[in-house]
C-alpha cells in the first residue's frame, strides 16, 4: 500500500476521533514502504480502529488520517511496541518534520457525482 489508500474509509456516524499525521519524508525508501504497509495491517487489527485514509505526493509530503472510536484506542495505539519501534525509525530515517493532530468528527457529509448519492451523518443520538 506504501501509505496511499485507494478508497475513503467507511465510517460509522459520528462521534469518532481522527488521528492527522502530516509528513515531510527525506530521500530514499530505506524500509519505509513495507513498514508502513505493516502498520496499516497491524492498526486495522486494533480494537477501535475504524480505517484510514491516506496520500503522498511526489515532493515527499504526506498526509494519513487514521480514525478510531475513542481516545482510550488512539492511546493503546500510541502505546504499542511495534508502532512505538516504528515512529522511532520513522524519526531517525523517514522523517525531517511532521506534525501530529488529534480531533474528534462531531459531524461528516459525504456526495458522489456517479451516484449522486449525498450523505449526513449526524451523531448518534443516546437511546
Amino acid at each position: 500500500m506504501n501509505e496511499m489508500t485507494d478508497s475513503f474509509a467507511q465510517l460509522p456516524p459520528p462521534p469518532y476521533y481522527a488521528v492527522v499525521f502530516s509528513s515531510q519524508r527525506r530521500d530514499g525508501d530505506n524500509g519505509y514502504g513495507a513498514m508502513s504497509d505493516r502498520m496499516v495491517e497491524l492498526a486495522r487489527r486494533q480494537p477501535g480502529f475504524l480505517g484510514v485514509e491516506s496520500v503522498r505526493g511526489a515532493d515527499g509530503f504526506g498526509i494519513t488520517v487514521a480514525y478510531w472510536d475513542s481516545e482510550e484506542a488512539i492511546k493503546a495505539w500510541r502505546l504499542h511496541a511495534e508502532h512505538t519501534a516504528a515512529r522511532e525509525q520513522g524519526r531517525a530515517e523517514w522523517y525531517s518534520h511532521f506534525e501530529l493532530r488529534i480531533a474528534k468528527v462531531e459531524r461528516a457529509y459525504g456526495w458522489d457525482l456517479e451516484t449522486g448519492y449525498r450523505r449526513s451523518a449526524a451523531p448518534e443520538k443516546p437511546a
